[in-house]
């Protein structure tokens, strides 16, 4: 009966080119491994080696056999890096749920970054508002998502990213480019796109006017923030939104400034509750993770206050 040493420790001797390198490369002693292509070769009824001199040289029908093991051992290696990729988190595949915010530029370009170290990688990437992100997460369609905080929803786990404060953005060439950053009195009586009533982002800007005192002349609703970008770079008025849809504009028509005092925008990573968290899914929470903290530093004060617009 073959077994699989002996059929390893033939192909062993055919590539290192004898019994004592065979040994070494196997961690045995040269006896076993001649102990094995003995009982390979009776197994056989074949010659698989002859001595010429001091060495072993393979024969032709050997040579003719180690072709078929060695499409059999191409086979499994390939399943071995298979499974070793799938472990390192460099192939397989990967569904992703985010909310507009992060889909209008920053995840795809981080996606397309993370595919070029992992070509063998399948993702799928979707975008809706939060609770439709929570629910593609608890239902399995995708293994995790990224949604607006604060979310009150069972069968979720919720991984806090860091927060970052929301900005104002303003038509290029406004008179309030001018300053460093804006306050609630400067958007005194001035044209105000507003994110919808729906929005949470909706409830903290005007609790922010509203403590100050600020009537705004709101004339127009959208429900997302890039639709209020290109609003603002047509012209339309001042809005307030979150810094990755503003940072999409920059340079095309609007102007950004820090809004003072800020009003926080609060992002999560969203898992299903108990469910298995694969390797690839782990570490592009993880690499996510890293960049916000970068784009959140780039995005601090001080950085935002260097740069005009």
């Amino acid at each position: 009966m073959l077994n699989p040493r002996q059929i390893e420790a033939f192909r062993t001797v055919i590539v290192t080119g004898g019994i004592t390198a065979a040994a070494r490369a196997l961690n045995i002693t040269q006896p076993a491994v001649t102990r094995l292509i003995r009982d390979l070769q009776y197994a056989l009824g074949l010659t698989l080696f002859v001595k010429r001199g001091a060495r072993l040289v393979p024969t032709n029908e050997a040579l003719s056999l180690y072709r078929e093991v060695e499409r059999q051992f191409v086979g499994l290696e390939r399943i071995e890096n298979a499974a070793r990729n799938l472990r390192e988190g460099r192939a397989g595949s990967l569904r992703v749920a985010a909310l507009p915010a992060f889909n209008v530029g920053f995840l795809p370009r981080l996606v397309g970054g993370y595919l070029k170290q992992r070509p063998d990688l399948e993702i799928a990437l979707y975008g809706s508002i939060s609770s439709q992100v929570v629910d593609w997460v608890t239902s399995g369609f995708c293994e995790l998502g990224f949604a607006q905080m604060p979310l009150d929803f069972p069968g979720i786990d919720v991984e806090m990213l860091p927060p970052m404060a929301q900005v104002a953005v303003l038509p290029a060439g406004h008179r309030l480019a001018e300053k460093a950053e804006l306050v609630p009195e400067d958007f005194a009586d001035e044209p105000f796109v507003s994110l919808e009533q729906s929005t949470q982002l909706r409830y903290r800007v005007d609790a922010l006017f509203s403590a100050h005192g600020i009537s705004r002349s709101t004339q127009i609703e959208t429900p997302l923030s890039m639709i209020a970008c290109g609003l603002v770079a047509s012209g339309a008025g001042l809005a307030v939104v979150d810094p990755f849809t503003a940072a999409e504009y920059r340079g095309k028509g609007i102007e950004i400034r820090p809004l003072r005092p800020p009003v926080v925008f609060e992002m999560a990573i969203i898992w299903g509750a108990g469910r298995f968290r694969s390797a690839v899914a782990l570490d592009f929470a993880e690499q996510v993770r890293s960049a916000v903290l970068v784009y959140a530093d780039e995005a601090s004060p001080a950085s935002t206050r260097s740069a005009k617009g």
